[in-house]
C-alpha cells in the first residue's frame, strides 16, 4: 500500500538554543518496519516524545493517514492508532500477566448496580493474545517478574496491538535482550506487520533492525541524513553510515600513529 499511516514533515523541535530535531522527514506505511538508527544523542528519544504527543512539534507537522493532527497529550495520540512501547514497559512485577495486560482497561461484569472485575475474561483474553503471539505461558495469573524479558516485550507488544493500534513506535525492544529474547521479539515485530501494521523500530544496533526493517532512516545530531530501502543497502553500508565512515577511518589512522610512535605493529 502506497499510502501512510504517519509521516513527519519537516518536523523540529528547539529548548531554548539546543536544537533537538531539525527538518526531520519520515513516514511509516501499513506492513511495514522503519528503522529509525541512530547512536545516543542523534535524536531519538525527543522524536519518540513528539510523535506520541509529550512535546510539541516547533516547525514541520506531523500527519495521521494523510490529515495534519496536532497531538494535545499521550491519550489523543493513544486514541488514533498510535501506541508506544518504551524501554521501561510500563509493567508492573508483582501484578500478574493479565492485570498488566489490561491495565486501566479491565474487563467488567455488572450484577445490577454493581460492577466487579471480570478476571475470567482477563485471564482468557491474555492467555490467549500471547499465545497468538508465540509465548505460551503457564497460566495468566503468574506475576509478570516471572517472564524473561523477551516475554515482557512481547506482552507490551501484544497489548498495544490488541487495543487497536495501528502504528507501534518501539523505543530499544531489544537492547537489553540475549540472543535468544531478541529474536523472540524480532519475530513479533515481522508478525505485527504481517497484520498490517506500521512499526517504528527506533534502534542503535543494526544487526537487529536489518533483519526485519522493510527501510531505514539515519539520525544523526537531531536530523535525518538519508532514508534507505533494504532493496538498495547492504547491513555493512548501514553500519558505516551509523558510525560515520571517515570517524572510523580517522580512528584507524590515529591508532596506527600512536603504535607507531610506541614502535608497535598496529
Amino acid at each position: 500500500m502506497d499510502h501512510s499511516l504517519v509521516e513527519l514533515r519537516n518536523v523540529s523541535k528547539y529548548f531554548g538554543t539546543v536544537v533537538a530535531l531539525k527538518d526531520v522527514s519520515f513516514d511509516v506505511r501499513p506492513g511495514e518496519v522503519h528503522c529509525l538508527l541512530g547512536d545516543n544523542g542523534a535524536g531519538k528519544s525527543t522524536l519518540i516524545k513528539t510523535l506520541s504527543g509529550v512535546h510539541q512539534p516547533d516547525e514541520g507537522e506531523i500527519l495521521v493517514e494523510g490529515k495534519a493532527v496536532r497531538f494535545g497529550s499521550p491519550k489523543e495520540t493513544l486514541d488514533s492508532g498510535i501506541a508506544t512501547v518504551y524501554q521501561d514497559l510500563a509493567l508492573v512485577p508483582l501484578m500478574s500477566v493479565a492485570r498488566n495486560f489490561f491495565l486501566g482497561r479491565e474487563p467488567r461484569r455488572k450484577f445490577g448496580p454493581i460492577s466487579q472485575l471480570d478476571l475470567v475474561t482477563a485471564n482468557d483474553v491474555a492467555y490467549r493474545e500471547m499465545k497468538d503471539m508465540g509465548i505460551e505461558l503457564r497460566s495468566a495469573d503468574q506475576p509478570v517478574g516471572t517472564l524473561s524479558g523477551g516475554e515482557r516485550q512481547c506482552l507490551a507488544i501484544a497489548r498495544a496491538i490488541y487495543f487497536g493500534a495501528k502504528v507501534l513506535i518501539l523505543d530499544e525492544p531489544t537492547s537489553a535482550l540475549g540472543v535468544h529474547q531478541a529474536s523472540v521479539v524480532l519475530k513479533l515485530i515481522v508478525q505485527s506487520k504481517a497484520r498490517g501494521i506500521g512499526v517504528i523500530f527506533i534502534s542503535h544496533n543494526v544487526h537487529h533492525a536489518y533483519v526485519c526493517g522493510d527501510r531505514f532512516t539515519i539520525m544523526k545530531r537531531g536530523r535525518s541524513t538519508g532514508t534507505y530501502e533494504k532493496d538498495n543497502i547492504t547491513r555493512d553500508q548501514l553500519l558505516a553510515l551509523m558510525a560515520g565512515g571517515k570517524e572510523l577511518v580517522d580512528l584507524e589512522a590515529e591508532i596506527a600513529k600512536m603504535a607507531a610512535a610506541r614502535g608497535k605493529p598496529a
